[in-house]
Formats: C-alpha cells, sequence, structure tokens
C-alpha cells in the first residue's frame, strides 16, 4: 500500500453544485425536519414519493450507473455530493444501500452486463426498483463475509441475515450464499423489523426459507463484488457524516447567536466560541477527508482503501461531536422529541456503527502504513 498521493481535487465542480442545489431544493421542500418526525414516529419513515423524485426525476439512482444501463456514468464524486446532502436533511431514503452498495456490487459481480444482471442494473437506476444487499449494516471493509445463507439446491437459498437495513424498503435482495450472488425478491423472504436507533433507517432480519434466487455471480466474484462495495460504500457514508456535521453547527451557530442570557447573546460566551471554533476545524477537516475518499474512489486510486479508511475513521467520530455538541447547546429545546436534534444524533450514532466503527478503520490504516498495534 502507498502512502496518499499528492493532488487530490478536494473543490467541487460547477456540475456537483448544481446536482447539490436541485437535491438541496427538493428535501427543503419535500423533507423538513417535520417530515422526517412525523415519519419516524408513525412507523414508516419512507416515503415513495420523494424517492421517486430524488431517483427517477433528478436522476440520483443511476450516478454510479454506467449509460449503456441506462444510468447518468456520472461517478462517486457526485454521489457523494447527494450523501452530504441527504446527511444534512437525515432524509429517509435507501440512497447509500440502493444506489450505491447495491449499484457496486452488480457492477462489480458482471461489468459487461449479462442479461439478468444489465435488466436489475436498469431497474435500479431508473428509480423504478429499490435493491437492497441482504447484508449486516455494521460490516466492514476488509471483515470477513458472512457465510449464513446456503444454497439447498437449484437456487433455493436457506438462511437468516440480521441488521439488513432498508430491506423493508426493496424489490429485490442481493443475497450472498455459499454458492454465489443471488437476487432474490424481497416477496419471497420472511423481514422481521428490528428497532433501530435511528428510526430513518430501518433495520430488519430477513429469513431466507427455500427462496427462490437468481444466480448473478459465483462464489469467488460475488466476494470480490462485495468487498469493493463496502469500500466504496465507507468512503461515501463519510459524505453523509459531512452533511450531517455540517447542518448541526450552523444550527448551533444559529442559535447561540439568537438566544440571549444576561442581556447578551450565549454565542458571545467565550467558552462557547471556542467549543464552536474546534468544531468547525473539525468540519473543515472532515470535508477534507471525505472529499480525498470521494476523489480516490473515483479515479481508482491504488491507495483509496487506506483514503477510506482514514476518512471513516475521522469523520465519524466528528459527526457525533457535532450532533451532541448540537443538542447540548441547544439546552433544554435540544432534549425534546419535537426538535430534530435527537435525528442527526441517532443518525451520527449509527453512522458510526455502519460499514465498520471508526477504531475497525483505523487499525486498517495502521495495517495499510505498516505501523504495528501496541
Amino acid at each position: 500500500m502507498t502512502f496518499p498521493r499528492e493532488g487530490y481535487d478536494l473543490l467541487y465542480s460547477q456540475t456537483e453544485e448544481e446536482l447539490r442545489s436541485a437535491v438541496r431544493a427538493l428535501l427543503a421542500d419535500r423533507c423538513p425536519p417535520s417530515a422526517v418526525l412525523a415519519g419516524a414516529e408513525s412507523g414508516r419513515p419512507h416515503d415513495p414519493g420523494l424517492w421517486h423524485t430524488l431517483a427517477a426525476e433528478i436522476g440520483t439512482a443511476g450516478l454510479l450507473v454506467p449509460e449503456k444501463f441506462g444510468g447518468q456514468g456520472a461517478g462517486h464524486r457526485e454521489a457523494a455530493v447527494v450523501l452530504e446532502e441527504l446527511g444534512r436533511a437525515v432524509a429517509p431514503v435507501p440512497y447509500l444501500t440502493s444506489a450505491v452498495l447495491a449499484a457496486e456490487i452488480l457492477l462489480g459481480c458482471d461489468p459487461a452486463g449479462s442479461a439478468p444482471t444489465a435488466a436489475l442494473l436498469r431497474e435500479l437506476a431508473s428509480g423504478r426498483q429499490v435493491c437492497v444487499p441482504a447484508v449486516p449494516l455494521t460490516l466492514a471493509p476488509g471483515a470477513p463475509l458472512p457465510a449464513a445463507v446456503r444454497d439447498t439446491g437449484g437456487g433455493r437459498l436457506t438462511g437468516t441475515v440480521t441488521s439488513v437495513a432498508d430491506a423493508v424498503a426493496a424489490d429485490v435482495l442481493l443475497v450472498l450464499a455459499d454458492t454465489g450472488l443471488y437476487a432474490v425478491p424481497a416477496a419471497a423472504v420472511s423481514l422481521t423489523p428490528l428497532v433501530p436507533l435511528d428510526l430513518t433507517r430501518p433495520l430488519a432480519t430477513v429469513t431466507l426459507d427455500g427462496a427462490a434466487g437468481t444466480r448473478l455471480a459465483d462464489p469467488a466474484t460475488a466476494r470480490a463484488a462485495v468487498a469493493g462495495a463496502l469500500l466504496s460504500g465507507a468512503g461515501l457514508l463519510a459524505g453523509e457524516q459531512l452533511g450531517l456535521a455540517e447542518w448541526c453547527l450552523t444550527q448551533t451557530v444559529a442559535h447561540v447567536r439568537g438566544r440571549h442570557q444576561f442581556n447578551r447573546p450565549v454565542g458571545s460566551f467565550q467558552a462557547l466560541k471556542h467549543r464552536l471554533a474546534r468544531l468547525w476545524l473539525d468540519v473543515a477537516s472532515a470535508r477534507a477527508a471525505a472529499r480525498a475518499a470521494a476523489d480516490a474512489l473515483a479515479t481508482g486510486a491504488p491507495d483509496a482503501p487506506l483514503t477510506v479508511a482514514v476518512a471513516q475513521a475521522h469523520c465519524s467520530g466528528v459527526a457525533v461531536r457535532a450532533a451532541e455538541e448540537c443538542v447540548q447547546l441547544h439546552g433544554g429545546i435540544g432534549m425534546t422529541w419535537e426538535h430534530p436534534a435527537h435525528l442527526y444524533l441517532k443518525r451520527a450514532k449509527a453512522d458510526s456503527l455502519a460499514l465498520g466503527t471508526s477504531g475497525h478503520h483505523r487499525a486498517l490504516v495502521a495495517d495499510f502504513a505498516e505501523l504495528p498495534a501496541p
């Protein structure tokens, strides 16, 4: 593993800024905090109408999918911008699982696009179907892949996978079995919803009892594709964590400017100034780390695994700290259900476990840099 190269492009292009503006305008109109809170309270966080507009009309579901399969033929930098805005709104949509992880797995299994894979990619890119990998959300890059599902013969799959994110919104599940990767209709499996910390990204246990699937790849190819998708997902998750942290910082600064005690804005107190200054520095460095990861993935850089590990090791903690400061510095209102701060804290905490903890990624950094643990 080589150390990070020089010349990362951390700036946003005009196209990326235009994409950000479109996604932010949509979320401001269709996904305000009140709507997210109402969905979380009802137990049905996913908004199919919002997903259709985001995925199909704006075209974000196909950013990572080549044009020959009906996608936009863009790349990881553009997908990272979308995730930044989704993190800023804690939007309850299956973008990370479907448009990133599932798309990467399908492309990794069959880049040329055989008939079943190509058809599934077109459905995914068009937003007509939500495709979700049946792997635990906590599964990390570099970790051993589970072997919980087996083929009992003829593509009939049996086994149980727990903590599958967005399975309740899926039309198709990508199941890693002992004989390869299979596309399984969600209607053919049993879903047991779990009680997640983050109510905007529901989890479920997927139980297969002889469910019929379409084989997409052999075992070796399937495992390599899943491993590659986990790497991309972890790198782009840093973008979501960045957007979340930026919202928390912006809202906290606005609150302490308007909140008065002793006839002065509380933001003028030196202790709070120092806390927010440190948080601003953390967010600025998280932006650099997240953008470097997205750029490394987009360019296929040889040091992408190291860059992704650095981004996750840093951005995970920054998002949690930003959300904690948001709750604390909002005072009593920050502890209420009606204020959205708790949504951001829960998403930050859940993201800190998704696709590998910061400790796991620090260990990867040490391995890549050949720095043995003490």
